[in-house]
């Protein structure tokens, strides 16, 4: 099933809290009124869903019989965590969702458990342990750099991140954990930054941050002011560079990486992971990010523009593999497996039941 088949009714999922947001936050409602209007013009229905702690929204996803959902849902009234609750509940109704699964987004959301499965995959991960309040301060080599475990968007990255002492790591890990329980801690690369961007079985061209223009003394590092700040000098000073100035080999063993890494922690639809080159010549892996921005202006649009797909035609392929993904429950199953078992459905359960196994 292809984009090209006009007429499908999407639901365009995001945080409904995301108007009194942040501005990661914030950022996502221009990101929803691009990727609306995309799939109008690709002969869509479209209708937004803002997602509700008090969960009214599974309820029209149910009743409304959506063909698919494009998941713009990064959290629940701003926390992050609950993201993965949002696409369970697309994968228990049974509907066709963008991006990745629960399983890959928590995986990459909490980045210790990303971390050991990239390691066991035979991914180079610098060296790294978790931090948590009140326990010993681990020990991974200096420069290190301290990150939220369980957060995205550059959220708890500052140039204070990165620390060249065990006094300096104790001073930033006790003002972290006044905000966060779990803190990774990791040796850091001091080198060249590459971002892959995978849709579905491609891997696009790559791209650079250009530390180039960061001010004298700053560490060369994509903070959250760097992604957030407009006109900061972090901002100016971590520009993107696409396609990537890199030898062919080590564009291939770049590739490699991610593609190991990408399927390790499952992943699905389309997403990024993010390497550092040392001074040695050699790859590590830095993340993996199962929900990267795609909004016209980030990372993965410039990659498929690169690979002359316009921003469109990005929509289309990220909504094509939403349809490729095979679901986890079959509606008529459950009706079977309800019927056998002695469960008696009320009359309207019943012709949702049947309707649904006859529609997918």
């Amino acid at each position: 099933m292809s984009h090209r088949r006009r007429g499908h009714k999407v639901a365009l999922m995001f945080d409904g809290m995301s108007a009194l947001g942040p501005s990661p936050d914030l950022a996502i409602l221009d990101s929803v009124e691009a990727i609306e209007k995309s799939l109008v013009a690709l002969g869509h229905r479209v209708e937004r869903v803002p997602v509700d702690p008090e969960a009214r929204w599974v309820e029209r996803m149910r009743r409304a019989k959506f063909d698919v959902a494009f998941n713009m849902c990064e959290g629940i009234n701003g926390v992050s965590e609950l993201e993965l609750p949002s696409i369970g509940a697309l994968e228990l109704l049974g509907v066709p969702y963008t991006g990745a699964s629960s399983l890959t987004t928590g995986l990459c959301l909490r980045k210790y458990l990303m971390n050991t499965v990239a390691e066991r995959a035979g991914v180079p991960v610098p060296a790294w342990a978790v931090s948590r309040a009140g326990e010993p301060v681990p020990a991974v080599g200096f420069p290190a750099i301290c990150k939220p475990a369980n957060e995205d968007a550059s959220l708890g990255v500052e140039q204070r991140s990165v620390v060249r002492s065990a006094r300096a790591l104790q001073a930033r890990l006790r003002d972290m954990h006044t905000l966060w329980d779990e803190i990774i801690v990791q040796r850091f690369v001091d080198g060249r930054e590459v971002n892959v961007g995978i849709v579905g079985d491609e891997v696009l061209p790559l791209s650079e941050i250009d530390f180039g223009g960061m001010p004298t003394g700053y560490w060369r590092i994509v903070t959250y002011n760097a992604k957030w700040t407009t006109g900061s000098e972090e901002d100016a000073g971590t520009q993107p560079q696409c396609p990537a100035h890199l030898s062919p080999d080590m564009a291939e063993e770049i590739r490699r990486i991610a593609r190991t890494a990408w399927r390790a922690v499952g992943g699905d639809g389309y997403g990024r992971v993010d390497l550092r080159i040392d001074a040695h010549g050699r790859p590590w892996l830095l993340e993996v990010n199962s929900n990267p921005d795609i909004a016209p202006d980030a990372g993965l649009a410039r990659m498929a523009r690169a690979a002359g797909m316009d921003y469109t035609a990005l929509i289309g392929r990220v909504l094509d593999e939403a349809f490729r993904r095979k679901p986890l429950l079959q509606p008529e199953r459950w009706y079977d497996a309800a019927r056998l078992s002695g469960v008696k459905l009320d009359a309207a359960d019943a012709a949702e039941a049947r309707a649904a196994a006859g529609d997918r």
